[in-house]
């Protein structure tokens, strides 16, 4: 399954490219078959393309090991006037002989935490995002991926309410995580994979795309060392792939951070730290982000410039004095230490200016794929277990 990022068929500057990435961040505080399915860059997310149906109708589909369901907007919702924007056609279930409504008393309907029946019988649900809601039916249908086909249960969208520009074009989203409807659990994979080319031209190769693979098909890659730690266990009903952060460095400095500062909370109300890759960019919890903002303002103090006025930047320096800004470190629990190049966390605004793309949060930590360029991530289910290595995304 190709991966191809949301703003790579936008016309947008760099400066509107991070602040669409920032902006959702935000927002998101709010049988067996092996697939392969190709991703691309768009403007501030990775979209993989795949075919619904038969006939089959093209559809793009933002990755999201955030959340579980599959869905797509559906040409019903047109006729509501509830649709958002997209680069395709909807999806036209009335002109597929392979699509199937689910009835709402369907163990398939029952595994959304949000699901009625409607007055013809079959399955109604509701999705709830930081962005916004999606609501619709839930149905079966065949998908076909750039390698491999599979009938599964996905949501056919007929009211979208988000913030704009949170799809950036695509007809919906695959959730990659936990939960029974997402597509990992619904094939039966062991183990998933991923690499994220880069979210600038100037660092990409042009036209560059990437790959999800789900099942005996993921895997790494040779070349540089893997890493690897245990998951965290997270609250049931929980989608989220939480991981053992423990501290962080800038440069040769450790922070001064508490490591319970990222530990889940034991009433499963928050706290923790998760990999996302729906979430542009990542976010840090108040007890760890201040640290690192104070740490950076003095290694690159006589750099510094002001950020722009309402972009919600903290730390910016002169284009010039890019080359200034230090590494930084994820260190997990077991030995694991995710190095982030500065092109990993900053990013250059315009001919002038490099800013941070991280921003705080007061109750969550979230390692977002901004962070993860050329970071090829292998999620271990039976294991319980995250591997990953540096890589050339564009190239596997």
């Amino acid at each position: 399954m190709e991966l191809i990022h949301v703003d790579g068929k936008g016309n947008y500057t760099v400066a509107e490219r991070v602040q669409r990435a920032m902006a959702s961040s935000r927002q998101r505080l709010a049988s067996f078959v092996d697939v392969s399915a190709p991703v691309h860059w768009n403007t501030s997310q990775y979209i993989a393309e795949y075919l619904i149906g038969n006939p089959p109708q093209r559809a793009e589909a933002l990755i999201d090991t955030g959340s579980d369901l599959i869905w797509t907007q559906c040409s019903t919702c047109s006729l509501k006037g509830s649709c958002v924007m997209q680069g395709l056609p909807y999806y036209n279930a009335s002109k597929s002989d392979s699509f199937h409504p689910v009835p709402c008393n369907d163990t398939l309907c029952l595994a959304n935490q949000a699901h009625s029946c409607r007055p013809d019988g079959s399955c109604a649900f509701g999705a709830f995002y930081g962005a916004g809601d999606a609501r619709g039916s839930i149905g079966t249908e065949v998908f076909a991926f750039e390698h491999g086909s599979v009938t599964l249960t996905f949501g056919c969208v007929d009211t979208l309410m988000i913030t704009p520009g949170s799809l950036d074009g695509a007809s919906g989203l695959i959730g990659l995580g936990r939960g029974p409807l997402s597509l990992v659990s619904q094939i039966g994979a062991s183990k998933f994979s991923y690499c994220h080319t880069p979210y600038l031209r100037s660092n990409a190769t042009p036209g560059a795309s990437s790959h999800l693979f789900v099942g005996a098909t993921a895997r790494l890659s040779g070349g540089s060392p893997v890493m690897s730690m245990s998951f965290v266990q997270g609250p049931k009903r929980n989608p989220f792939y939480y991981v053992p952060l423990i501290g962080i460095s800038v440069g040769k400095t450790r922070l001064s951070i508490p490591p319970m500062v990222f530990a889940l909370k034991q009433n499963g109300t928050g706290g923790g730290v998760f990999i996302d890759s729906g979430n542009p960019t990542s976010v840090l919890i108040n007890g760890a982000y201040r640290p690192l903002r104070e740490e950076l303002r003095r290694q690159l103090h006589g750099s510094l410039l002001p950020p722009p006025a309402g972009s919600g930047i903290d730390l910016c320096v002169a284009l010039a004095q890019e080359k200034t800004v230090p590494s930084m470190v994820f260190h997990f629990s077991g030995g694991a230490d995710m190095v982030l190049p500065p092109e990993n966390y900053w990013v250059p605004l315009d001919d002038s200016m490099s800013c941070m793309v991280m921003h705080k949060s007061s109750y969550v930590s979230i390692i977002g794929n901004f962070q993860l360029q050329n970071m090829h991530l292998l999620y271990d289910l039976t294991k319980e277990e995250l591997s990953f290595q540096t890589a050339d995304c564009s190239s596997l």
